[in-house]
């Protein structure tokens, strides 16, 4: 058996998008029932030196939109990073679950070899297809998903593994 890099990518991503909303969502139910400023958590950090909650859900919301434009050979579309609120957040990545399902199996698979120039603050980083999938969108998209629930989890949010994991 074959797995499609449209298989990889799009379902992968699409899954981890919409349990992301959907624990954003607890966030903000549990920040409303205990009476929060709607800025607090998403500006709460593990570390002074890593990106607080909205940068980390922004990532995963760049990461999965452009992961899947760029193995399609286009441009990805820019969203604006304006987001300060839980609400807000969890519309984010529900605009990017909207983006992502236009992407198709046609588009995406058969890019395993496909030039990938990812833009980055050092200077571009060129990749082939599978290896950029592999070895760096799905590796980074999980590890801001995992962030952000590691950021509520530890102020106080009920989440367990299933939210992290969804349904089967």
């Amino acid at each position: 058996m074959t797995i499609s890099m449209y298989q990889a990518s799009v379902p992968v991503f699409l899954r981890g998008l919409t349990n992301l909303a959907t624990v954003l969502d607890k966030a903000a139910a549990h920040a409303e029932a205990k009476k929060l400023d709607a800025t607090v958590l998403p500006a709460t950090r593990l570390a002074p030196d890593m990106f607080p909650l909205a940068r980390q859900v922004m990532i995963a919301s760049d990461t999965a939109k452009g992961a899947a434009a760029r193995l399609a050979g286009l441009e990805p579309e820019k969203f604006e990073d304006t987001e300060t609120t839980l609400p807000e957040l969890s519309a984010r990545v529900r605009r990017t679950i909207e983006v992502v399902k236009q992407y198709t199996a046609a588009q995406i698979d058969g890019s395993e070899e496909r030039t990938v120039v990812l833009p980055m603050r050092a200077g571009p980083v060129t990749f082939q297809g599978l290896d950029y999938l592999v070895s760096f969108a799905l590796p980074n998209f999980y590890f801001h998903i995992t962030t952000t629930y590691d950021i509520l989890r530890q102020c106080g949010v009920e989440l367990g593994k299933q939210d992290y994991l969804g349904p089967r």
